[in-house]
């Protein structure tokens, strides 16, 4: 896939702000999604949205600096951890930010193992016949939480207006990203995004003025709280970090072990997630990331990165499919875009109004976006299977157990800790490919 702007390639600045721009667009919903997740399952204490992004463009950056600018993606909160990030708050806010720490230190140790070891070992467990399919089952996984955000509206679970707003959304992207002009093709979210928000909005002022619920498809709450009493703070105001924060729960030396076994294990799944990620960015860059800058700078990055994020946000950080999607759409691998997309999220976090503009915007609309985004990143895991010959009846198996376990959503319970069903279905996919490579070296 040919890139418009390669990875060290220097944008013109003005095109550069629209660029960190649309990357902050892809990312931002799923970032304060997280924390809104969290506070919604417990009342211990409360997780501030604005900090999360501010936690993710700081993760960003240190993973831009361990990484040697050669890796064009965007470190945003981790879904993965939501169960732990529940369990660690009877633990109050720190016990949030030492399971951080155990989820990147896992990330560290195997960087160091590699940094000894060399990463062959890993191109040997994980081979395209494993990561091709479990890279798919990222974006098909996702696929779900598209088309529900696609259908919803603020007071119902299905609206056919909303829908017509996301497939609004998603067609002018489309549009832009495959007959645009060469500067259209760089800013499709933008372009649909706004598309999608003016024709919701055009329904929610009918809506509301004739008070037909049906049509109130834009939820402006956000912007009515912030402005109902102007003061500095309806402008501008400092995110709730997290190490700020205190809470009446103290954590012990026993809560330490119990925080370690809700974020650690969790750490070796996203791990998986981590390389397929790296391998599917650089089929899409046409470079190895795995070897250069090497999964020993990408995993301290990520680990590093992480911790940074939870220390001043809350949320662990992990490389995001939804950049990686952006990265494949608009065929714009410069990492000056990332790193503006960290700083504008920063930035932005102290802006009390962007960050009510952003809450307002309608879920449909983000679904529609996400057709595209999670569609690509299923699309990118498939596009890794074409050296792989399926004739082979070995490699025919792994693909299928992985594919059919991922998308029936097997998990495995122990307990409190439920193994993912990409990760069940990943190691699914290791177990049989081993079998299957051992049987046929027995033979020989």
């Amino acid at each position: 896939m040919k890139m418009i702007y390669n990875v060290n390639d220097k944008p013109q600045f003005k095109h550069l702000i629209v660029f960190a721009l649309q990357q902050l667009l892809a990312i931002i919903a799923a970032t304060i999604l997280v924390p809104a997740i969290v506070n919604g399952a417990q009342t211990n204490l409360v997780m501030d949205p604005a900090a999360a992004l501010l936690g993710a463009g700081l993760g960003t950056l240190v993973y831009v600096f361990f990484t040697q600018k050669k890796s064009p993606v965007f470190l945003g909160s981790s879904f993965a951890f939501i169960n732990p990030l529940i369990g660690a708050t009877a633990f109050g806010y720190w016990g949030i930010i030492v399971g951080a720490l155990f989820a990147g230190g896992v990330y560290v140790v195997i960087a160091i193992i590699i940094r000894f070891t060399g990463s062959k070992w890993v191109n040997k467990l994980l081979p395209p016949v494993i990561i091709g399919p479990t890279v798919a089952l990222i974006g098909l996984g996702l696929s779900g939480s598209a088309v529900a955000n696609l259908v919803a509206s603020p007071n119902q679970d299905y609206n056919l207006i909303a829908i017509l707003c996301g497939l609004t959304t998603f067609a002018v992207t489309v549009l832009c990203a495959a007959k645009g002009s060469k500067a259209i093709k760089l800013i499709p979210f933008i372009i649909g995004i706004g598309a999608g928000y003016v024709v919701a909005s055009l329904f929610s002022i009918v809506g509301y003025a004739a008070r037909i619920e049906y049509l109130q498809i834009v939820n402006y709450q956000a912007l009515i709280d912030n402005f109902s009493t102007v003061r500095f703070t309806s402008f501008l105001d400092i995110p709730k970090f997290t190490f700020l924060q205190k809470s009446s729960a103290a954590l012990t030396g026993t809560g330490v072990g119990q925080v370690a076994l809700l974020f650690a294990p969790v750490a070796f799944v996203v791990l998986a997630e981590h390389i397929a990620d790296h391998k599917n960015l650089g089929s899409i860059i046409e470079k190895d990331l795995i070897t250069d800058p090497g999964l020993t700078r990408t995993l301290l990055g990520d680990g590093i990165g992480s911790m940074v994020g939870a220390f001043f946000g809350g949320c662990p950080n992990t490389t995001y499919g939804e950049s990686i999607g952006c990265v494949a759409i608009t065929k714009n691998a410069s990492v000056l875009s990332i790193i503006g997309a960290a700083v504008l999220a920063i930035v932005l976090s102290f802006f009390t109004p962007v960050i009510a503009l952003i809450n307002t915007i309608p879920a449909c609309v983000l679904g529609g976006i996400c057709l595209a985004l999670y569609g690509f990143i299923a699309v990118s895991g498939l596009n890794m299977l074409k050296g792989v010959d399926l004739n082979d009846s070995d490699n025919l198996f792994v693909v299928s157990i992985i594919l059919v376990a991922g998308i029936g959503g097997l998990t495995l319970n122990f307990g409190d800790f439920t193994v993912s069903g990409i990760a069940t279905a990943l190691i699914l996919g290791i177990v049989t490919n081993f079998m299957l490579r051992f049987k046929k070296t027995k033979k020989v």
